[in-house]
């Protein structure tokens, strides 16, 4: 009786040790705004790509992970989401991080930005800046940012009134998905605010930097107009120079 007790306390044991964690509200935001899609051909080969879109409600629950799993303090929290949205430029860019695992034969996928496409609405969008490894073969795991222009050549948002973005990946990408006419994945993007991030200490130090880009912009404009300036006024005074001594002759 005594050794049954003591495999049944032995089982719970195990049983609370090692089952599967509870997901969490923000691991779920995470998992929405993350995808992850796997392709395989018939020689063995895989390939998992993984893409990203940073929402509002993404970047929230990610600082929130972190700080929970690194035990921050309310300032650790604040300096690495000020850190994240000022790599991120949301102000500029519309960013999206890759991930590649392949486990098959080499991808050659320079340029890059020529197999990269957001499409919002019917507007067609290639990348202004990406990470450059993604031009050099690749074996094995490899991720990076790919920035996409927030605005189009008039000053308007892309994102306004836009309900689901496509982020589509050339098939020529890999051999495992030649045999399908993209990579594709969707967000649903209507009720994102990336409006909403910018509170509290963070967006603070972001509109500091970003007043601090626009006294260093001015005062280059103010330096250049006083140097056109000085020109005029040395033209000016030559002129005048010259028209006294012909008034005396």
């Amino acid at each position: 009786m005594k050794i049954h007790k003591y495999l049944m306390t032995v089982i719970w044991v195990l049983a609370v040790c090692f089952a599967p964690s509870p997901v969490t509200g923000d691991e779920k935001v995470l998992n929405r705004w993350s995808q992850k899609q796997d392709f395989y051909d018939k020689f063995g080969s895989e390939l998992e790509v993984r893409a990203t879109y940073y929402s509002a409600e993404y970047i929230e629950a990610l600082v929130q992970v972190e700080a929970q799993k690194n035990l921050w303090t309310s300032d650790e929290t604040e300096q690495y989401k000020y850190q994240l949205l000022k790599s991120l430029s949301l102000d500029e860019y519309i960013p999206i991080h890759i991930a590649f695992d392949n486990r098959g034969p080499a991808m050659h996928m320079s340029p890059f930005d020529k197999l990269a496409t957001l499409w919002i609405g019917k507007n067609k969008v290639s990348p202004v800046d990406y990470d450059k490894r993604f031009n050099f073969r690749l074996q094995g795991k490899r991720d990076g940012l790919v920035f996409f222009p927030r605005y189009n050549e008039k000053g308007k948002p892309y994102l306004e009134n836009a309900k689901t973005i496509r982020f589509s990946l050339s098939n020529a990408i890999s051999s495992t998905t030649m045999d399908r006419s993209a990579v594709d994945f969707f967000w649903d993007v209507h009720r994102d605010n990336p409006e909403g991030l910018y509170k509290g200490r963070a967006a603070a130090r972001l509109e500091l930097d970003r007043l601090i880009k626009r006294i260093e912009k001015l005062n280059a404009e103010k330096r250049d107009l006083e140097s056109k300036l000085n020109e005029l006024n040395n033209e000016l005074s030559s002129v005048n120079k010259r028209v006294e001594e012909l008034q005396k002759q």
